[in-house]
């Protein structure tokens, strides 16, 4: 008989190990499962408050017909269209330029351009507002330096109060990605950039050809990870326009109403409808997945 058939046979079933993982299990299925089971469950009904009733496609038929979801959708896609793109591109070079061992202070540097991102919200919000207001720093300083002849309207202009809710979302989340390409380009082996320097390979085509494409695998989860932020946007607005608020519209005109946003406004704020807000945060969900799905396949292996 052979020493790999007197082998004892391993239970199918072990006991121990499921004891060990139940209870995170259990929890997973009471806090992550059925909520969001319950909340599919809901997207179908409708109702006041807890009062739901089964209402079929009702709710979907709903959101094509609301023009308030399709303000929201809109300014999602701007903010997710525009802020992305330039945040990690920041990141990026921000990043390549404080892991040049060159520069002085990288240190200090690299910790101010992180610090916005663990920054309370509310002196985050409150600074914000201070420097945007009509008679702001930033206005001073654009009319001061000549760029332009009047302040301008960032809180009471649609256009301008989307622009200054993009800087305000890159302004605290630009370190938070740079963290994640810097930590990447320490990894790259310096050889590597010796040797194209070497070959006169200029420090910008090393940027393009050598760094960026190492860095596809962190690019593609600084990617995902910031789309699905974008599409959660809910603080910054909410804090910086009011929109959140008993009363407070989103900007002017609700120009900066994010789909997060109107959830919470159905949920708390307009006369409570639990399942047509259910309905409105699938569509996250749907967007979400097909972005996401969209990312990997754009930034798949090819074969040669």
């Amino acid at each position: 008989m052979s020493a790999i058939s007197t082998r004892p046979k391993r239970p199918r079933f072990d006991v121990n190990g499921w004891l060990f993982v139940g209870p995170a299990l259990a929890l997973i299925a009471i806090f992550m499962v059925f909520p969001i089971l319950h909340s599919l469950w809901m997207s179908f009904q409708s109702g006041l408050g807890m009062r739901l009733s089964f209402a079929g496609l009702k709710n979907i038929y709903r959101l094509f017909n609301d023009p308030l979801f399709f303000m929201a959708l809109t300014n999602t896609f701007i903010f997710f269209l525009v802020q992305v793109p330039v945040m990690l591109t920041l990141a990026l070079i921000t990043a390549a330029l404080l892991n040049n061992p060159d520069i002085k202070f990288r240190g200090v540097l690299r910790t101010a351009i992180f610090l916005p991102c663990v920054t309370s919200l509310v002196a985050y919000t409150v600074l914000f507002k201070s420097m945007f207001v009509a008679n702001g720093l930033v206005n001073t300083v654009l009319i001061n330096l000549g760029i332009v002849n009047v302040g301008i309207p960032w809180m009471t202009d649609p256009f301008w109060c989307r622009v200054m809710i993009i800087i305000a979302i890159t302004w605290r989340w630009t370190g938070y990605n740079m963290i994640f390409y810097l930590a990447a380009m320490q990894n790259i082996d310096r050889s590597v950039y010796e040797a194209a320097r070497i070959d006169g390979v200029p420090t910008w085509a090393r940027f393009v050809s050598l760094t960026v494409p190492m860095l596809k695998p962190v690019i593609l989860f600084t990617t995902v990870t910031s789309t699905i932020g974008t599409l959660q946007l809910f603080d910054e607005v909410s804090t910086i326009t009011g929109g959140g608020s008993a009363g407070g519209a989103a900007g002017p005109g609700n120009s900066a109403l994010t789909l997060s946003l109107y959830i919470y406004n159905l949920t708390f704020k307009f006369a409570p409808n639990l399942g047509y807000a259910a309905t409105v945060s699938y569509v996250i969900v749907v967007l979400v997945a097909v972005l996401s799905f969209l990312q990997f396949y754009a930034a798949r292996e090819r074969k040669a």
